[in-house]
Protein backbone atom coordinates (compact mmCIF):
# COMPACT_ATOMS: atom_id res chain seq x y z
CA UNK A 1 0.00 0.00 0.00
CA UNK A 2 2.73 2.65 0.89
CA UNK A 3 6.56 2.07 0.02
CA UNK A 4 9.37 4.20 1.11
CA UNK A 5 12.43 3.87 -1.11
CA UNK A 6 15.93 5.15 0.49
CA UNK A 7 13.73 8.39 0.91
CA UNK A 8 15.73 11.08 2.20
CA UNK A 9 15.39 15.31 2.71
CA UNK A 10 18.01 17.63 2.68
CA UNK A 11 17.24 21.16 3.39
CA UNK A 12 19.38 24.16 2.03
CA UNK A 13 21.75 21.85 0.09
CA UNK A 14 23.43 20.49 3.42
CA UNK A 15 21.07 19.93 5.92
CA UNK A 16 19.88 16.16 6.43
CA UNK A 17 16.47 15.96 7.52
CA UNK A 18 15.65 12.23 6.85
CA UNK A 19 19.13 9.44 5.47
CA UNK A 20 17.75 6.95 3.53
CA UNK A 21 14.58 5.68 5.20
CA UNK A 22 13.30 2.18 3.91
CA UNK A 23 9.93 0.84 5.12
CA UNK A 24 7.11 -0.73 3.86
CA UNK A 25 2.92 0.09 5.17
CA UNK A 26 0.85 -3.14 4.63
CA UNK A 27 -2.90 -2.19 3.54
CA UNK A 28 -4.92 -1.38 6.78
CA UNK A 29 -2.02 -1.26 9.23
CA UNK A 30 -1.65 1.71 11.31
CA UNK A 31 1.93 2.48 11.67
CA UNK A 32 2.98 5.01 13.76
CA UNK A 33 6.08 6.90 12.96
CA UNK A 34 8.00 7.63 16.51
CA UNK A 35 11.09 9.66 18.09
CA UNK A 36 11.53 12.91 19.60
CA UNK A 37 11.64 16.42 18.30
CA UNK A 38 13.62 16.96 15.17
CA UNK A 39 14.06 13.19 14.28
CA UNK A 40 12.12 13.36 10.92
CA UNK A 41 8.75 12.26 11.43
CA UNK A 42 6.64 15.08 10.63
CA UNK A 43 8.41 16.07 7.47
CA UNK A 44 8.15 11.63 6.30
CA UNK A 45 4.44 12.09 6.95
CA UNK A 46 4.18 15.44 4.80
CA UNK A 47 6.35 13.80 1.69
CA UNK A 48 3.31 11.83 1.17
CA UNK A 49 0.82 13.87 0.05
CA UNK A 50 3.63 16.56 -1.23
CA UNK A 51 3.64 18.59 1.65
CA UNK A 52 7.19 18.45 1.79
CA UNK A 53 9.18 17.88 -1.40
CA UNK A 54 11.85 14.39 -1.82
CA UNK A 55 14.88 15.28 -2.26
CA UNK A 56 15.93 11.73 -2.94
CA UNK A 57 14.62 8.57 -3.16
CA UNK A 58 10.71 7.33 -3.83
CA UNK A 59 7.39 7.33 -2.09
CA UNK A 60 4.42 4.77 -3.60
CA UNK A 61 0.70 4.74 -3.12
CA UNK A 62 -0.18 1.91 -4.64
CA UNK A 63 2.45 1.09 -6.68
CA UNK A 64 2.22 4.81 -7.80
CA UNK A 65 5.14 7.26 -7.01
CA UNK A 66 3.73 10.42 -5.79
CA UNK A 67 6.24 12.09 -7.62
CA UNK A 68 4.28 11.98 -10.36
CA UNK A 69 0.86 12.31 -9.18
CA UNK A 70 -0.93 15.70 -9.55
CA UNK A 71 -0.72 17.61 -6.00
CA UNK A 72 -4.26 18.76 -5.93
CA UNK A 73 -5.77 15.35 -6.83
CA UNK A 74 -3.75 12.83 -4.40
CA UNK A 75 -4.49 15.47 -1.53
CA UNK A 76 -8.41 15.26 -1.79
CA UNK A 77 -7.46 11.27 -2.14
CA UNK A 78 -5.71 11.29 1.42
CA UNK A 79 -6.94 11.76 4.63
CA UNK A 80 -5.09 14.16 6.43
CA UNK A 81 -5.74 15.27 10.18
CA UNK A 82 -3.27 17.30 12.43
CA UNK A 83 -2.85 18.62 15.78
CA UNK A 84 -4.61 21.83 15.80
CA UNK A 85 -7.84 20.49 14.03
CA UNK A 86 -7.79 22.95 11.20
CA UNK A 87 -11.46 23.88 11.04
CA UNK A 88 -12.76 26.43 9.21
CA UNK A 89 -13.65 29.32 12.16
CA UNK A 90 -16.92 30.76 9.65
CA UNK A 91 -17.88 27.47 8.62
CA UNK A 92 -20.43 25.32 10.00
CA UNK A 93 -19.29 21.62 11.42
CA UNK A 94 -21.40 19.90 8.40
CA UNK A 95 -19.66 22.54 5.81
CA UNK A 96 -15.96 22.06 7.23
CA UNK A 97 -16.45 18.24 7.70
CA UNK A 98 -17.81 17.76 4.28
CA UNK A 99 -14.80 20.45 2.22
CA UNK A 100 -13.68 17.63 -0.06
CA UNK A 101 -16.63 15.92 -1.04
CA UNK A 102 -17.81 19.40 -2.02
CA UNK A 103 -15.08 19.41 -4.23
CA UNK A 104 -15.20 16.76 -5.58
CA UNK A 105 -18.88 17.47 -6.60
CA UNK A 106 -21.08 15.15 -4.89
CA UNK A 107 -24.35 16.06 -4.85
CA UNK A 108 -26.09 17.22 -1.60
CA UNK A 109 -28.11 13.62 -0.56
CA UNK A 110 -24.84 12.01 -0.98
CA UNK A 111 -22.63 14.69 1.27
CA UNK A 112 -25.89 14.53 3.76
CA UNK A 113 -25.94 10.55 3.88
CA UNK A 114 -21.95 10.76 4.85
CA UNK A 115 -21.77 13.31 7.39
CA UNK A 116 -24.64 11.42 9.05
CA UNK A 117 -22.50 8.05 8.80
CA UNK A 118 -19.39 9.67 10.27
CA UNK A 119 -20.84 11.93 12.78
CA UNK A 120 -22.69 8.40 14.36
CA UNK A 121 -18.93 6.90 13.89
CA UNK A 122 -17.49 9.10 15.70
CA UNK A 123 -20.13 9.47 18.43
CA UNK A 124 -21.60 12.92 17.77
CA UNK A 125 -25.31 13.69 17.05
CA UNK A 126 -25.62 14.62 13.70
CA UNK A 127 -28.51 16.97 13.49
CA UNK A 128 -26.94 18.51 16.80
CA UNK A 129 -23.62 19.66 15.25
CA UNK A 130 -24.39 19.79 11.35
CA UNK A 131 -25.25 23.72 11.72
CA UNK A 132 -22.86 24.66 14.82
CA UNK A 133 -19.36 26.05 14.65
CA UNK A 134 -16.08 25.33 15.20
CA UNK A 135 -16.29 27.91 18.52
CA UNK A 136 -19.19 26.44 20.15
CA UNK A 137 -17.38 22.83 20.20
CA UNK A 138 -14.99 21.62 23.04
CA UNK A 139 -11.73 20.42 21.83
CA UNK A 140 -12.36 16.93 21.97
CA UNK A 141 -15.35 17.49 19.70
CA UNK A 142 -13.24 19.58 17.40
CA UNK A 143 -10.27 16.63 17.34
CA UNK A 144 -13.28 14.61 16.37
CA UNK A 145 -14.96 16.61 13.44
CA UNK A 146 -11.33 16.90 12.34
CA UNK A 147 -11.09 12.50 11.87
CA UNK A 148 -14.24 13.04 10.49
CA UNK A 149 -13.07 15.24 7.46
CA UNK A 150 -10.59 13.23 6.69
CA UNK A 151 -12.36 10.38 6.43
CA UNK A 152 -15.20 12.30 4.60
CA UNK A 153 -14.26 11.45 1.01
CA UNK A 154 -13.26 7.26 2.23
CA UNK A 155 -9.81 7.48 1.66
CA UNK A 156 -7.58 4.92 1.31
CA UNK A 157 -4.63 6.70 3.29
CA UNK A 158 -5.19 8.67 6.27
CA UNK A 159 -1.98 10.90 7.88
CA UNK A 160 -2.28 11.82 11.27
CA UNK A 161 0.56 14.25 12.77
CA UNK A 162 -0.18 13.76 16.68
CA UNK A 163 -4.22 13.79 16.04
CA UNK A 164 -4.75 13.76 19.91
CA UNK A 165 -1.54 15.94 21.15
CA UNK A 166 -3.09 19.57 22.29
CA UNK A 167 -5.34 17.22 24.27
CA UNK A 168 -5.78 16.69 28.03
CA UNK A 169 -4.64 13.24 29.21
CA UNK A 170 -8.13 11.66 29.92
CA UNK A 171 -9.81 13.34 26.51
CA UNK A 172 -6.82 12.12 25.20
CA UNK A 173 -7.38 8.56 26.57
CA UNK A 174 -10.83 8.32 25.23
CA UNK A 175 -10.55 9.55 21.64
CA UNK A 176 -7.64 6.51 21.43
CA UNK A 177 -9.79 4.50 22.41
CA UNK A 178 -12.91 5.37 20.21
CA UNK A 179 -10.63 5.85 16.90
CA UNK A 180 -9.11 2.13 17.47
CA UNK A 181 -12.49 1.06 17.68
CA UNK A 182 -13.20 3.43 14.36
CA UNK A 183 -10.22 1.55 12.85
CA UNK A 184 -11.56 -2.20 13.82
CA UNK A 185 -14.67 -0.85 11.41
CA UNK A 186 -13.01 0.97 8.40
CA UNK A 187 -9.47 -0.97 8.24
CA UNK A 188 -7.96 2.25 7.19
CA UNK A 189 -4.26 2.07 5.75
CA UNK A 190 -2.98 4.59 8.53
CA UNK A 191 0.22 6.55 8.66
CA UNK A 192 0.42 8.41 12.48
CA UNK A 193 2.69 10.78 14.05
CA UNK A 194 3.69 10.62 17.92
CA UNK A 195 6.63 11.58 20.15
CA UNK A 196 4.73 9.22 23.05
CA UNK A 197 5.96 6.05 23.12
CA UNK A 198 2.62 5.04 25.75
CA UNK A 199 0.28 6.41 23.02
CA UNK A 200 2.36 4.51 19.97
CA UNK A 201 2.21 1.22 21.42
CA UNK A 202 -1.46 1.38 22.42
CA UNK A 203 -1.96 2.85 18.56
CA UNK A 204 0.55 1.04 16.44
CA UNK A 205 0.27 -2.41 14.51
CA UNK A 206 3.90 -1.24 13.30
CA UNK A 207 5.96 1.38 15.17
CA UNK A 208 8.97 2.74 13.15
CA UNK A 209 11.25 4.40 15.72
CA UNK A 210 13.35 7.71 14.26
CA UNK A 211 16.60 9.04 15.46
CA UNK A 212 18.30 12.01 13.50
CA UNK A 213 16.51 11.33 10.35
CA UNK A 214 16.98 7.40 10.23
CA UNK A 215 14.98 4.49 11.35
CA UNK A 216 16.73 2.82 14.90
CA UNK A 217 13.87 0.33 14.95
CA UNK A 218 10.58 -0.94 12.45
CA UNK A 219 8.87 -3.79 14.49
CA UNK A 220 5.64 -4.49 16.29
CA UNK A 221 4.93 -2.84 19.42
CA UNK A 222 6.14 -5.64 21.48
CA UNK A 223 9.48 -6.48 19.58
CA UNK A 224 10.03 -2.98 20.33
CA UNK A 225 9.40 -3.06 23.95
CA UNK A 226 10.87 -6.92 24.09
CA UNK A 227 13.71 -6.60 22.31
CA UNK A 228 15.66 -3.70 21.48
CA UNK A 229 18.14 -3.43 18.43
CA UNK A 230 20.16 -0.70 20.04
CA UNK A 231 21.35 0.93 23.13
CA UNK A 232 19.16 4.28 21.36
CA UNK A 233 15.87 2.11 21.37
CA UNK A 234 16.46 0.75 24.72
CA UNK A 235 16.70 4.16 26.29
CA UNK A 236 13.84 5.38 24.34
CA UNK A 237 11.48 2.70 25.44
CA UNK A 238 12.40 3.15 28.99
CA UNK A 239 13.44 1.17 32.14
CA UNK A 240 9.48 0.21 33.20
CA UNK A 241 9.50 -1.20 29.15
CA UNK A 242 7.58 -4.13 30.82
CA UNK A 243 5.02 -2.15 32.39
CA UNK A 244 4.74 -0.55 29.22
CA UNK A 245 4.20 -4.20 27.34
CA UNK A 246 1.59 -4.60 29.37
CA UNK A 247 -0.70 -2.31 27.83
CA UNK A 248 0.35 -5.32 24.62
CA UNK A 249 -2.16 -7.65 26.89
CA UNK A 250 -5.39 -8.04 28.41
CA UNK A 251 -7.12 -9.88 31.04
CA UNK A 252 -8.09 -12.47 28.16
CA UNK A 253 -4.51 -12.94 27.55
CA UNK A 254 -3.98 -13.39 30.78
CA UNK A 255 -6.63 -16.30 30.91
CA UNK A 256 -4.91 -18.31 28.26
CA UNK A 257 -2.76 -18.65 30.18
CA UNK A 258 -3.28 -18.76 34.01
CA UNK A 259 -6.35 -19.28 35.48
CA UNK A 260 -8.22 -16.65 37.35
CA UNK A 261 -8.40 -16.54 41.42
CA UNK A 262 -10.99 -17.41 42.84
CA UNK A 263 -13.00 -13.91 44.25
CA UNK A 264 -12.27 -13.42 47.97
CA UNK A 265 -15.10 -11.76 50.35
CA UNK A 266 -12.61 -10.62 52.46
CA UNK A 267 -10.65 -7.75 50.03
CA UNK A 268 -11.82 -4.87 48.86
CA UNK A 269 -12.92 -4.98 45.17
CA UNK A 270 -13.66 -3.51 41.89
CA UNK A 271 -15.49 -4.71 38.83
CA UNK A 272 -13.28 -4.82 35.42
CA UNK A 273 -14.33 -6.52 32.33
CA UNK A 274 -11.98 -9.41 29.85
CA UNK A 275 -10.98 -7.04 27.43
CA UNK A 276 -9.26 -4.64 30.36
CA UNK A 277 -5.26 -4.19 29.52
CA UNK A 278 -2.89 -5.81 32.35
CA UNK A 279 -1.63 -2.38 32.18
CA UNK A 280 -4.59 -0.62 34.07
CA UNK A 281 -4.96 -3.62 36.49
CA UNK A 282 -1.24 -3.19 37.36
CA UNK A 283 -1.83 0.19 37.30
CA UNK A 284 -5.11 -0.18 39.67
CA UNK A 285 -3.85 -2.74 42.48
CA UNK A 286 -0.47 -0.57 42.81
CA UNK A 287 -2.51 2.27 43.35
CA UNK A 288 -4.34 -0.08 45.73
CA UNK A 289 -7.93 1.29 44.61
CA UNK A 290 -8.40 -2.59 45.46
CA UNK A 291 -6.94 -5.85 46.75
CA UNK A 292 -8.49 -7.80 43.83
CA UNK A 293 -10.06 -6.98 40.61
CA UNK A 294 -13.46 -9.42 39.84
CA UNK A 295 -13.32 -10.10 36.09
CA UNK A 296 -16.58 -10.21 34.97
CA UNK A 297 -18.23 -11.70 31.34
CA UNK A 298 -20.05 -10.02 28.87
CA UNK A 299 -22.96 -10.82 30.49
CA UNK A 300 -21.49 -9.07 33.71
CA UNK A 301 -21.15 -12.59 35.35
CA UNK A 302 -18.42 -12.92 37.42
CA UNK A 303 -15.57 -15.45 36.26
CA UNK A 304 -12.96 -14.50 38.81
CA UNK A 305 -10.82 -12.41 40.49
CA UNK A 306 -7.21 -11.16 39.43
CA UNK A 307 -4.09 -9.53 42.27
CA UNK A 308 -1.07 -8.88 41.64
CA UNK A 309 0.53 -11.98 42.14
CA UNK A 310 -1.21 -13.72 39.56
CA UNK A 311 0.37 -11.05 36.89
CA UNK A 312 3.67 -11.99 38.34
CA UNK A 313 2.59 -15.61 37.51
CA UNK A 314 1.71 -14.71 33.70
CA UNK A 315 4.47 -12.48 33.29
CA UNK A 316 7.20 -15.66 34.23
CA UNK A 317 5.32 -18.35 32.19
CA UNK A 318 4.38 -16.13 29.24
CA UNK A 319 6.01 -12.94 28.49
CA UNK A 320 9.53 -13.66 30.11
CA UNK A 321 9.63 -16.29 27.32
CA UNK A 322 8.84 -13.98 24.65
CA UNK A 323 12.14 -12.07 25.98
CA UNK A 324 11.35 -9.50 28.14
CA UNK A 325 13.55 -9.59 31.20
Amino acid sequence: MLQFKNVSKTYNGDIQALKNVTLNVAEGDLVVLLGPSGCGKTTLLRMVNQLEEITSGSILVNGQQVQSMDKIKMRRDIGYAIQSTGLFPNMTIEKNAMIVPDLLGWDRKKKRDRFNYLMDLIGLNPDEYRNRYPHELSGGQQQRIGVARALAADPPVMLMDEPFGALDPIIRTRLQEEFLSIQKEIEKTILFVSHDIDEAVKMGNKIALLHEGEIMQYDTPAELLNNPKNEFVSEFVGQDRILKSMSLYSINHLMDVVSLNDVSDRKRSMIVEKDTSLRIVISTLLNQEADQLIVVDEKKNKIGSITLDLIQLFLEREVKGEGVE
